[in-house]
């Protein structure tokens, strides 16, 4: 398979944030392009939840993929071989993406002619949740190795998600994993976040986050 197009982005140092943010979200909607923003921790089944995602609604919808890393093209060639649009995003060390980047990486992926939009940012549960990159929904996978508390230790990621998508549910009985107090600690930090259990492995629940998904492009679109 040949190397999939790689984009070394840059943080904006001379503009507000949440204007570029304001300012991206309003030419997305002009252009009916949703831009999705998928945050969560290394090893927590993005590119393998994306992969999946990507199977159930690529004869609906025209997707295009941003993955971006510190180094490396291994999630976007995992992409690409799904047939889906694919671009692997360089942030020279960032341990996220800001509005401007994200613009840069949508200039060099080319969202003309694509519905749905995912940014896969960099993984981790803290500075993701910081920056706006521009989405019009943010969403974030939880797996169940992680453990139940992780919304009491990493409030802000909770509290910026529009939906929480628990992964590796295969696994519950391996593990001190307790749903219902998952599902009361996402509410406490942000009572309209939908909680949606899946196992990407295995495609479990991939039907109601799929559809959620859907629907949130259709309205926007509107």
């Amino acid at each position: 398979m040949d190397t999939v197009k790689i984009l070394e982005v840059k943080q904006s140092i001379f503009a507000s944030n949440d204007e570029q943010a304001a300012a991206l979200r309003k030419e997305l909607k002009e252009k009916k392009v949703f831009l999705l923003n998928l945050m969560s921790a290394p090893g927590s089944g993005k590119t393998t939840t994306l992969r999946r995602t990507i199977a159930a609604l690529k004869d609906e919808l025209r997707i295009g993929v941003m993955e971006a890393d510190i180094d490396s093209d291994v999630d976007a060639r995992a992409i690409a071989e799904t047939g889906a649009k694919a671009i692997q995003l360089h942030t020279g060390g960032m341990c996220h993406l800001d509005a401007e980047m994200t613009r840069q990486g949508l200039a060099g992926l080319g969202e003309e002619g694509l519905d749905l939009v995912v940014l896969e940012n960099v993984g981790n549960l803290v500075c993701p949740a910081e920056f706006d990159t521009g989405a019009v929904k943010n969403a974030m996978i939880l797996s169940v190795p992680e453990g139940h508390d992780k919304p009491l230790k990493y409030p802000l990621m909770f509290q910026v998600c529009d939906v929480v998508l628990v992964n590796k549910i295969d696994v519950l009985p391996y593990f001190d994993f307790d749903m219902d107090k998952c599902r009361a600690y996402v509410a406490m930090r942000n009572p309209n976040a939908k909680v949606i259990p899946i196992c990407a492995r295995t495609g479990e629940g991939m039907e109601e986050w799929t559809r959620w998904l859907k629907e949130q492009v259709s309205q926007w679109q509107a």
